[in-house]
């Protein structure tokens, strides 16, 4: 693989202006550039796998925060889209046409529609993300120790500073609950007749 470093020429930094932002003749074009053809490359791998089901960019942002976000209120999944109530209706009807998701009512409100993943929309979801996992883990051993704690600084720096925190909350919800279902799971296993009778077949 390549050398991903990349020298460049020093130079001053450029005095901001009176509202923090940077001059119009200073733009950092490297950045810039080097973020429009990463993103592009990161879409690719599930693109390819998106293209053969009929499904698209849309699809994919859809089925990855249900699957991270087991019971998504559909008002929730809009806020972090930021796209409107009918362009999600479209992709959403698609989804759940297809066997991807399901709606489900709410326990205490049974108006609420509330957004899971099938087994096959988990299988997808997880196919996809395991693809940019890859490529981002690639990356990551080559620059070693530290790579992911700077990428994550500069990817939550990236953020709008009033949305920041919501999106950091939401991340880290999502971790917390994909570690209680991996746990919960675990212990249905451990506990199943199965399990059981294999602990019990060791003792012998």
């Amino acid at each position: 693989m390549a050398n991903i470093s990349i020298m460049r020429r020093s130079r001053p930094a450029p005095a901001t202006s009176v509202d923090g932002a940077l001059p119009a003749d200073e733009p950092y074009f490297d950045l810039i550039e080097l973020l429009f053809f990463a993103y592009r490359d990161f879409v690719s791998d599930p693109d390819e796998v998106l293209a053969k089901l009929g499904f698209g960019r849309a699809h994919h942002r859809v089925l990855h925060f249900v699957n991270r976000n087991p019971g998504m209120k559909v008002a929730e999944l809009l806020d972090v889209l930021k796209i409107t109530k009918q362009s999600l209706g479209r992709v959403l009807k698609q989804l759940i046409d297809e066997g991807y998701i399901v709606q489900k009512e709410g326990a205490s409100d049974r108006r609420q529609r509330l957004l899971y993943v099938t087994a096959a929309g988990e299988a997808l979801a997880m196919k996809l993300a395991g693809l940019q996992t890859t490529r981002i883990a690639r990356v990551l051993a080559e620059l070693g120790p530290g790579a992911r704690e700077a990428a994550c600084r500069f990817l939550a720096g990236m953020i709008d500073a009033e949305d920041r925190e919501h999106v950091l909350r939401l991340i880290a919800r999502s971790d917390s609950l994909a570690g209680s279902l991996a746990d919960s799971l675990a212990n249905s296993l451990a506990a199943s007749p199965a399990g059981g009778s294999r602990e019990r077949n060791g003792g012998q």
